[in-house]
């Protein structure tokens, strides 16, 4: 499974993986991937500083990547204050209603957040900035292309830049700017995710941008099957992420049992694709709280980034109900084979083996 990605970073296997993990991003990097903490959880760049600090001393020497939500072109926003101020009423009572009906508690007395505010532009600044203190190789743009003055800066200190494209103008836009690596992410895709499927889009995306520029493909891929199958179609490693959410080491972030129930039951046709939790289109695991925001009397999700701070403190209480019924979770498509929760080194040796049999058994088929 190797490819020139592998050189171009000193890692064993071109697996990319996403997580808002730093135990799992660790654990990716030490089995021979390239674990990408996503840093948009973080209120503050001390946090993620911090976050940072251990990831260096727990990688064993081993490269990683972070992950950032910031738009190439800058959004006007004021305080959190000010931000807050612009959510309807409306939208605030049906959240309320909402959560009532689904008979979710409140929060202890001083528990939860006001918002997730890695979400504004000014806040993914502070965490490129944390960032570039520390020693990723990578930087990867939730987004699309971050700022061009963004791009230059990581390539000044020797950093790649990554972004995700879910069409191929897209990518051929990214490259323009500067950009090194195209994440080509299809609909299967949990998270922020474009309309084409990864069949067509990989090789659409790996053609557009031609040989020089790698593409790493994403979208649906859990088992070592689907890492060759996207290798066949031309990207030189992929992408991960939602394979990862079902890990013992994801633990450490969250201990709830109603995430591991929900996930572990759940179907490849239990997902949805909304605007629900971040303004964006993502794709949720379907649960009541999808199933309300659905029905005729809903409000239209609010735009980035008033829509997760008017959430934000709603999945808090969900998150902490512990109800499988109600959990407010991205997750793809590949949550159907997600059955069981096991250790982020035995699910890198299973995408290992299962890419290695998959190519034998593909050799069997040439004339």
């Amino acid at each position: 499974m190797r490819t020139p990605l592998c050189d171009e970073f000193g890692i064993d296997y071109p697996i990319f993986a996403f997580t808002p993990s730093e135990h799992v991003a660790a654990a990716v990097s030490r089995a021979g991937g390239l674990g990408v903490l996503g840093c948009v959880r973080f209120n503050d760049a001390d946090e993620l500083d911090a976050t940072l600090n251990w990831l260096d001393d727990h990688t064993d020497g081993k490269p990683y990547g972070v992950d950032i939500v910031m738009p190439m072109k800058v959004p006007t926003e004021g305080t959190s204050v000010d931000l807050a101020a612009l959510i309807p009423q409306a939208h605030r009572e049906f959240v309320d209603q909402t959560l009532l009906k689904l008979g979710v508690p409140p929060l202890p007395e001083g528990e939860g957040r006001e918002g997730v505010l890695g979400w504004l532009h000014s806040v993914a600044r502070s965490h490129l900035d944390a960032a570039l203190q520390h020693r990723p190789v990578l930087i990867a743009n939730a987004l699309g292309s971050p700022p061009v003055d963004v791009i230059e800066k990581a390539h000044e200190h020797g950093i790649k830049v990554a972004a995700l494209a879910g069409a191929a103008k897209h990518a051929l836009s990214h490259v323009a700017n500067g950009v090194d690596i195209i994440v080509a992410q299809g609909y299967e895709a949990g998270g922020h995710t474009g309309e084409v499927a990864s069949m067509v889009l990989t090789p659409d995306i790996v053609d557009a941008v031609g040989p020089d520029v790698p593409v790493l493909g994403a979208g649906g891929i859990g088992s070592g099957r689907q890492v060759a199958a996207s290798l066949a179609l031309g990207a030189q490693g992929v992408w991960t992420g939602s394979i990862w959410l079902g890990t013992e080491e994801y633990r450490n972030l969250t201990s709830n049992q109603g995430w591991e129930t929900a996930f572990t039951r759940a179907t490849s046709s239990d997902t949805v694709r909304t605007r629900i939790y971040t303004g964006k289109p993502a794709r949720l695991l379907k649960t009541k709280w999808t199933e309300a925001w659905a029905e005729a009397d809903a409000p239209e999700p609010l735009p980035m980034p008033l829509q997760n701070l008017l959430v934000a403190q709603a999945h808090n209480r969900i998150n902490a109900s512990n109800d499988p019924d109600v959990i407010s979770m991205p997750i793809g498509q590949i949550v159907g084979r997600m059955n069981a929760v096991r250790p982020v080194a035995e699910v890198m040796a299973a995408l290992v083996e299962e890419y290695d049999e998959a190519v034998d058994r593909l050799a069997t088929y040439r004339s």
